[in-house]
């Protein structure tokens, strides 16, 4: 096919690694299948792997999160066949085509668009691993959710409120602040404010139950700073950088805070932490609970543009590339 292409790193550093390269789409071998991509989602994790924060085997291909349409499919598989829309978590994503474990791809619910479900799929299990499966806030406590209109945030915080959850929202603009409000969020504290003074004073001096923190780096003392005892310190990005080391005696000194680092691909590894999430997932944006914000779209090519873009900040929701 000679219109397929792949973005690839062939050394780390700035947007500027991130090369086109032709490729022929392989055919899928037993339980695999061959998809041809019209959307693919835009991750941190992927800047991650540009920028060497997360090592990666060189020459790679970035991309974890994609849906398109099975154009054909290998030897044993049956929950799937050409024609389907599908959407997907895998390594590679950024291409045209992609061929991988056809007991990993999702069957799109009808009213899902592709869009949609690039959108959605891996941001979306991230909200449900952290509401659901790391801590489950009970109605009626407070969550300190920053990057509130972001991929993850921008469904995790409709889905934390829906529960039952007060979230205030830590975020870096009035317009952010704004759409923060109209998802969910009872109140915002900006980036630049005393965060954890603010978010003590919003709940009576307690502090937050939990804090589900993306920034990493520079939100950790603030997040640390906002609990109440006993509170849990949810760090699950590295925008700002690695959170630097924090000492248990620290956490102990707080007032016997939990600290974990949850990885996503340790709760869908398999099949059945897959289809679990995924029920979960799309069951709440078949009810209107969560929507699949889609802020801003590039076309493939210009990948580098979409990683300048969501490193300034200034992007909102999710991020497609388009082949």
């Amino acid at each position: 096919m000679s219109d397929a292409y792949c973005i690839q790193i062939n050394e780390t550093g700035g947007p500027d690694v991130l090369t086109k390269v032709a490729m022929e789409p392989r055919q899928p071998g037993p339980g695999e299948a061959l998809i041809r991509q019209s959307a693919i989602g835009l991750n941190f994790i992927d800047t991650y792997h540009r920028s060497g924060l997360y090592p990666v085997k060189m020459p790679f291909t970035l991309g974890s999160e994609a849906a398109g349409t099975v154009e054909a499919v290998g030897e044993g598989v049956e929950n799937v066949k050409p024609g389907d829309r599908v959407a997907y978590l895998g390594s590679g994503t950024y291409a045209t085509h992609f061929t991988g474990p056809a007991s990993r791809l999702l069957v799109l619910p009808d009213g899902v668009s592709e869009e949609e479900g690039a959108a959605v799929i891996l941001k979306g299990l991230t909200a449900w691993m952290l509401l659901f499966e790391v801590y489950r806030p009970e109605p009626g406590e407070t969550a300190l959710v920053w990057a509130p209109v972001g991929g993850v945030g921008s469904i995790l915080v409709p889905w934390a409120t829906s529960l039952g959850v007060r979230v205030i929202a830590v975020t870096s603009s009035e317009e952010k602040a704004g759409k923060a409000r109209e998802i969910g969020a009872m109140d915002v504290i900006y980036a630049h404010e005393d965060v954890a003074g603010r978010a003590r004073a919003l709940t009576g001096g307690k502090g937050v139950d939990v804090s589900y923190d993306s920034v990493g780096k520079d939100s950790a003392k603030a997040s640390l700073d906002s609990l109440k005892p006993r509170g849990w310190y949810v760090t699950f990005g590295n925008a700002s950088g690695a959170v630097d080391p924090i000492a248990p005696g620290e956490l102990s000194r707080r007032g016997s805070l939990v600290m974990t680092r949850p990885g996503l691909f340790h709760f869908v590894n398999t099949e059945e932490g897959l289809k679990k999430g995924a029920a979960a997932l799309f069951g709440a944006l078949r009810a209107g609970t969560i929507k699949a914000q889609v802020g801003q779209t590039f076309d493939l090519a210009s990948a580098a543009d979409a990683h300048r873009a969501i490193e300034s900040g200034k992007t909102v929701g999710a991020t497609l590339l388009k082949p």
